[in-house]
């Protein structure tokens, strides 16, 4: 597997964590680790209220920066010396886009 699909994957990762399914899946797991698990012993609810700001936390990371964006994008269609094809370059790997960041830079 490529080194490039790796990373597409992790990033589809952290983009499904901010989703609410993700907070039902935590939910599910967190009662059968009390069912079927040591109960709630204090480093299982450590443990499991880690896991659960974590996806607090992801999810409005994700928000925010989908507004960033949005308003960026917004900005780039109104301005007419932008050019369009960087309204597409959040779909690029974290990368590809510091990359194209230095060429802004350079140029």
């Amino acid at each position: 597997m490529a080194l490039k699909e790796v990373r597409g994957w992790l990033t589809n990762i952290g983009v499904l964590a901010s989703r609410p399914a993700a907070f039902v899946l935590f939910l599910i797991y967190a009662a059968l680790w009390i069912v079927f698990g040591n109960g709630l012993e204090w480093h299982s609810l450590a443990t499991l209220a880690t896991w659960g700001m974590t996806l607090v936390i992801q999810r409005a990371e994700h928000r925010d920066t989908q507004a960033i964006h949005a308003k960026l994008d917004e900005l780039l269609k109104v301005h007419g010396d932008a050019k369009n094809s960087l309204m597409t370059i959040d779909d690029k790997d974290a990368e590809e886009v510091e990359r194209q960041r230095a060429q802004v830079r350079a140029s």
